[in-house]
């Protein structure tokens, strides 16, 4: 929580700065247009669209989810709050931020990392040896006398360590919720899509030692089997499916594009007098409003600039095409895991999955184009910006996308489902002659 009120201030820090630079901004006017003299640098004066463009950027920020807390995610590695000017396009933003390798190499400890990787050791040192602790201890015989079957009860023991666990993690979720005063009622189903998942990841680990029980035999070698399986669903199927989508999907190279884009920008440079006489083509409204038809660096920058961005767009392009087939094909098979099926719904949930960055860029990279193209008819039509034109600028309103677990929630569970009937099927005659084979 101390990480998302840090990403909070940082964020408001950011737009009351915008905001403090705006009410200078409004000064100059105020002073330019009652003909007073500024003290303040040609270029950076805010009756000049480009300076407005440049200097006087908006905050395209992403806000924080109420749930942000539960998964660190992506949030690590990637921005909260880009500043895009007029000069801003799809490959100068950066929306990387400077981490410590440190923290990163050890991660954080989350509400989520606590769910996938330490709940179900927790589930292992409590079940593992069900029912080849009873066997070990010579007390097995005595359920032969009884009137119940070997998988009914391992399944009940089990059931009753699932019944205390589920109590605990829902109590001490409750808990989470009241220390940091998270409303209840406007997250609700936020809460219950939380309980659930948790419950099924739960169950499905009980799943397994159900299994592992009825087949393996001896404590040691039980637990010798959940802990492989426990380092083969939660490390790695997740690392393999990851490395097999970056071979099988390789990302272009990117000093490739960044020597193509230096080659191009050099090219253009030294004809952008021709460029822009073919915007101006292109754009006769501009040439027929233009009474002066004077023409600065601004001019020839911007049109060369709009050439550089259509010429970069394939380019650009086959980066976002690869990456949607890598993240395509890694949804594809992440269902082999119910670790990986969890952490990507806790990240939606927090609001920090690897789409919903990608999503925050593509809206900041849309926005870089609005508000670029809101500046550049006052640039062509050689207009100043006045105060009465500040209302109109452009402002970033980050849309969140919904997040509904309940698919790997049912997913999860028929899984479980699955392995307690495959258990039962498979060990049908197999209790009895655990009990014939003691000792």
């Amino acid at each position: 929580m101390q990480k998302v009120e840090k990403r909070k201030s940082d964020i408001l820090a950011a737009k009351n700065e915008v905001k403090e630079n705006d009410e200078m901004m409004l000064k100059l006017l105020d002073s330019v247009e009652r003909g007073l003299s500024v003290n303040a640098s040609p270029w950076t004066i805010p009756t000049s669209p480009m300076a407005v463009g440049t200097y006087h950027p908006r905050v395209a920020a992403m806000e924080p989810r109420p749930m942000a807390f539960l998964s660190t995610g992506q949030a690590d590695l990637f921005t909260h709050f880009v500043k895009p000017t007029v000069r801003s396009d799809a490959f100068d933003l950066n929306f990387t931020e400077m981490t410590s390798p440190v923290q990163l190499l050890f991660g954080s400890f989350d509400l989520a990392f606590v769910v996938i990787y330490l709940l179900p050791l927790l589930i292992i040192a409590f079940s593992y040896n069900v029912l080849s602790a009873e066997k070990e201890s010579g007390s097995l015989r005595l359920l032969a006398a009884q009137p119940i079957r070997i998988q009914s009860w391992v399944l009940q023991k089990l059931g009753l360590r699932f019944f205390w666990l589920v109590l605990l993690v829902v109590v001490s979720l409750i808990l989470v919720f009241v220390v940091l005063r998270l409303d209840f009622l406007s997250e609700f189903s936020t809460f219950l899509g939380l309980v659930g998942l948790i419950l099924a990841y739960t169950l499905f680990w009980f799943a397994i030692a159900f299994l592992v029980n009825l087949w393996v035999g001896s404590s040691a070698k039980n637990a010798v089997a959940l802990l492989g399986l426990w380092v083969t669903f939660v490390l790695l199927i997740p690392s393999v499916l990851n490395q097999l989508g970056n071979t099988i999907y390789p990302m272009p190279s990117r000093n490739l594009m960044i020597n193509e884009m230096r080659s191009l920008k050099a090219e253009v440079t030294e004809r952008q007098d021709e460029i822009l006489d073919n915007f101006l083509r292109d754009h006769p409204e501009y040439a027929l409003n233009d009474s002066t038809q004077a023409r600065g660096f601004y001019h020839r920058y911007m049109a060369s600039q709009k050439l550089i961005r259509e010429e970069l767009a394939p380019l650009v392009n086959s980066f976002e095409e690869q990456l949607q087939k890598q993240q395509n094909w890694i949804a594809r098979y992440k269902w082999l895991s119910p670790a990986v099926l969890s952490q990507e719904s806790l990240n939606k949930m927090a609001g920090t999955a690897k789409s919903d960055y990608e999503d925050y860029r593509k809206q900041v990279v849309a926005f870089a184009e609005k508000w670029r193209e809101h500046l550049i008819p006052f640039l062509y039509n050689n207009q100043d910006f006045t105060q009465a034109d500040y209302g109109d600028l452009p402002s970033f309103d980050y849309q969140t996308k919904s997040n509904n677990p309940w698919m790997v929630i049912i997913a999860i569970l028929l899984m479980s489902i699955g392995l307690f009937a495959t258990g039962f099927v498979l060990s049908k005659n197999r209790g009895r002659n655990i009990i014939l084979n003691q000792g």
